[in-house]
Order: C-alpha cells, then sequence, then structure tokens
C-alpha cells in the first residue's frame, strides 16, 4: 500500500449573493428543457415551446435567488433544497400548466398534456441533478437527507453538448424543417445514453474500489467515488473514518493497486466553534466528508466531496472546496473556488494521461 501525506466566524452581514450554480450547469438545464419543449409542441406551438421548456427546466434553480440574504452555510443547503423536493414538484407543475393553457388559448393541447409535459420537464431537472455530487433535497422539508449518485460531473460536456448543438440548430431552422425532429430526437438519445454509460462506469469503478480497498487494508467506515472534472472516465476516491480519509484516483483504464494520500481530519480544532449554527451546517452539507486544516493563522474547512485541484498530479494538493472559518467575506463562490486554479495545457495534457492509465 503505498501512502503519502497530506497535510468575528461566520458573518451574517449582508453581500452581494453568489451563486453555487455553475454556468455550464445552467446552459446544461436551458438546453435540455428547450429540447423537451420542441419534442413536446413544437410543431404546434413553434419556437415557443422551447421557450417553456428552458424556462420550466430552469424552474428549480430558482433557489439562487436565497443568495440575497442567507450566509453561505445556509445558502449552499438552500441551493437544491425545498426547490428541488417532491413537494416543489408536485406544487409547480400545475401552475406552469394552468398559466401556459390559458396563455395559448385558443389550442388543441389538453390540460393534462400540459401537466405531464412539465411535470415531465421538472422532474428531468431535479433527477439529474441526483446524479452529481451536490446533492439534492427530494424529501424537503419533512427531511433533510440529500440524494447524490455521484455519477456525473456537475458541468460534463460530453453529457451537455448535444442538446447545446440541437438547441442552437433548432433556433436557426426554420419552424417546418424536417430535420427538427431529427436534431431533438439525436441530442436526448445522445445524453440520456451517456447518463446510462455514467451510471455503468459508476457500478464498475465502486465495484473495482470496494475490492481494491480490501486487498489494500484501507480502514473506512465510510466512501464515495465521483468523476474527476469534466469527463467520465477517471474518478476520484474518498475512503475513512472519523480519523481521516484516504484520496485517490481510478481509471476506467487502470491496472493493479491504487495510489493513496491520508489526509487526517484534525476534528479537534473546530472544539472552540463546535456549537456554532454555521459550522454545523457545514458538517451537515459535508455529510461528513471533511477535514480541517490551519493555514497560517486560519482554519480552514475542506468539504472533500468536490475533489481536489490537480489532484491526479499532485495528489497532497488543496481541495477545491475550502472554507475560511474567520475570513467568512473571502468564501464566495465556495464550492468551485480551487477547482480550476493552476490548469494550463500540461494540465489537460496530463488529466488525459491519467484516463489512459498512465
Amino acid at each position: 500500500m503505498e501512502i503519502e501525506s497530506g497535510m468575528d466566524f461566520f458573518n451574517t452581514n449582508f453581500q452581494l449573493p453568489t451563486s453555487n450554480l455553475q454556468p455550464m450547469d445552467s446552459i446544461t438545464h436551458l438546453a435540455l428543457g428547450a429540447c423537451m419543449g420542441e419534442a413536446f409542441a413544437g410543431k404546434k406551438l413553434g419556437k415557443k415551446a422551447m421557450l417553456w421548456g428552458a424556462i420550466a427546466q430552469s424552474a428549480p434553480d430558482i433557489d439562487f435567488l436565497s443568495a440575497f440574504w442567507l450566509d453561505t452555510p445556509s445558502a449552499l443547503l438552500a441551493h437544491r433544497g425545498f426547490t428541488h423536493s417532491f413537494l416543489f414538484f408536485f406544487l409547480i407543475t400545475p401552475l406552469f400548466a394552468l398559466i401556459a393553457e390559458r396563455m395559448h388559448r385558443p389550442h388543441d393541447i389538453r390540460f393534462r398534456q400540459w401537466l405531464l409535459f412539465f411535470g415531465g420537464v421538472i422532474f428531468i431537472h431535479i433527477f439529474i441533478d441526483a446524479f452529481n455530487n451536490y446533492g439534492v433535497g427530494w424529501f424537503e422539508p419533512f427531511s433533510h437527507y440529500r440524494v447524490s449518485f455521484n455519477a456525473i460531473y456537475v458541468a460534463d460536456p460530453f453529457f451537455s453538448i448535444w442538446t447545446g448543438i440541437a438547441s442552437a440548430a433548432l433556433i436557426l431552422l426554420n419552424r417546418k424543417s424536417a430535420s427538427r425532429t431529427w436534431w431533438w430526437k439525436t441530442a436526448l438519445g445522445l445524453s440520456a445514453g451517456y447518463l446510462v454509460f455514467s451510471g455503468v462506469n459508476k457500478v464498475r469503478i465502486d465495484t473495482e474500489v470496494s475490492q481494491l480497498m480490501k486487498e489494500q487494508k484501507i480502514p473506512y467506515t465510510r466512501y464515495f467515488t465521483t468523476p474527476a472534472p469534466l469527463q467520465n472516465w477517471l474518478w476520484f476516491v474518498v475512503a475513512g473514518n472519523d480519523s481521516g480519509y484516504y484520496t485517490g484516483y481510478r481509471s476506467l483504464s487502470d491496472q493493479g493497486a491504487m495510489k493513496w494520500t491520508y489526509f487526517p481530519r484534525d476534528r479537534h480544532l473546530l472544539e472552540p466553534l463546535k456549537d456554532h449554527e454555521g459550522l454545523q451546517k457545514l458538517i451537515r452539507f459535508s455529510k461528513g466528508f471533511y477535514t480541517v486544516e490551519k493555514w497560517g493563522d486560519t482554519l480552514v474547512f475542506n468539504d472533500l466531496r468536490f475533489g481536489q485541484s490537480l489532484g491526479w498530479q499532485h495528489p497532497e494538493g488543496r481541495f477545491a472546496f475550502h472554507y475560511y472559518l474567520q475570513h467568512p467575506g473571502e468564501n464566495k463562490l465556495v464550492v468551485q473556488r480551487g477547482r480550476f486554479a493552476g490548469w494550463d495545457r500540461k494540465t489537460i495534457w496530463g488529466l488525459l494521461n491519467r484516463i489512459r492509465g498512465e
């Protein structure tokens, strides 16, 4: 087994909102919804159907407005919380259907068809969001448990590009063009196929990693695997217990044992702050996958679920999600603050080589 060594509190004052949404993530929902709108009523409503689909697909992300009045730990939990729940789904679907049905009168689309369309579009949003590592509150407000399958990166171009290209084509094409059907069918089919591909990869990686941890005698009570940035062939692995966590990377092309890096949890550093509500929210958000470090005179809370900056090249590197406990004003866009720090052409080639198993 190869192991290397890795090494006022919350501000409630008003600050400019900082959304946890990824630009690419938002574009993905818009494009996906536009294709679904075209499939539903493109021939009857023209390009207005695409607009309805895009709006409905983006509706659950209205929670970004919470950043106007919530502190960062609360906003982290609010995002993909109630507006991604089944209760919100059941409340908002008939509202969309009622508004659209009345706005487009006279028409030959039954109210039940509107319900099925908007229900399908909104459900697909909260279902797909569960595939990445942020987690969604399907059962809010009755349960705070967040569902996350950890099967696809939050902004994966191999999932998003098909509907993006198709949406652009559908906007440019004449509404009576015979090729419109081909565009939305192909795009939705490829995106769905990639989602299935990601699920298969998830099962394979979990199976391999479970066996390797047993063979390499990695002590753990909890673990997870999640894709490294922008693809689905290289996976980030975290396993450990209350004492600390081992991290490593596993490619679909890898053979043999994994290399692990150990990070002590050092939760004793939080003892003076243990009863603070903001800290408890960070711990809850992390699902227990966190470590604490001291950078100079500053305590830093790391949420391990969001991976590392260039971890496949620098296994002891910093985690993308790091929260400065004593400098709350510096915690804007905390989820992905360090995600692409230091990326360049060499980094990209390094990622591609690691995917190939090198």
